[in-house]
């Protein structure tokens, strides 16, 4: 079966798209329309590999946008800690036991939350700055160590200041828990 060229009346092969005499295009059966179709969408359309790089660079980008959308949406540490200490000093001032009270307790810059406690009935000068030191100390960093609700705190790397004063108001010491204390 020929195909006939309408320009130069030519003869050419039924699959040919143009004739071979003049270059006119020739026209095509509708069977043969359908046909090259295809044969087109095959070579115009490539062939998919897998490429390592596109994959890759494909999961790098969904980690760092992980971490971008973390961050915008996920409160700052800071922000955590303040909101922490605004519930606790909704219970303050609080009696820890009888010599001690939680006056309040202050979030404050760089990851650090300050624990603000009143010697009850007791003056600077009736404490025995070694002898605190000595027994209430330990105890206080064995409590950020051990303690399950501080977990947060150590899971953050967050400092821990305990700040005294007596029945006055007058600073008597402090205690600063920094995480390579409690690592």
């Amino acid at each position: 079966m020929k195909t006939i060229c309408s320009n130069c009346e030519a003869e050419n092969e039924i699959n040919s798209k143009y004739c071979s005499v003049c270059g006119y295009k020739l026209p095509l059966l509708e069977n043969q329309n359908a046909k090259t179709e295809i044969e087109e969408a095959k070579i115009t359309k490539p062939k998919r590999k897998f490429d390592l790089k596109t994959f890759l660079g494909f999961i790098a980008g969904f980690i760092i946008m992980f971490f971008v959308t973390q961050s915008f949406f996920k409160p700052s540490i800071d922000k955590q800690l303040a909101e922490m200490a605004n519930e606790i000093n909704k219970t303050c001032p609080m009696n820890i036991d009888e010599y001690t009270t939680l006056k309040n307790v202050v979030a404050l810059p760089n990851k650090t939350v300050q624990y603000n406690y009143i010697l009850v009935g007791i003056t600077k000068a009736e404490v025995k700055l070694d002898t605190v030191k000595r027994y209430v100390f330990p105890g206080v960093l064995q409590n950020v160590k051990t303690n399950p609700a501080m977990k947060f705190f150590r899971e953050n790397k967050v400092t821990l200041n305990y700040y005294y004063s007596d029945k006055n108001g007058e600073y008597v010491t402090e205690y600063i828990v920094k995480p390579e204390m409690y690592e």
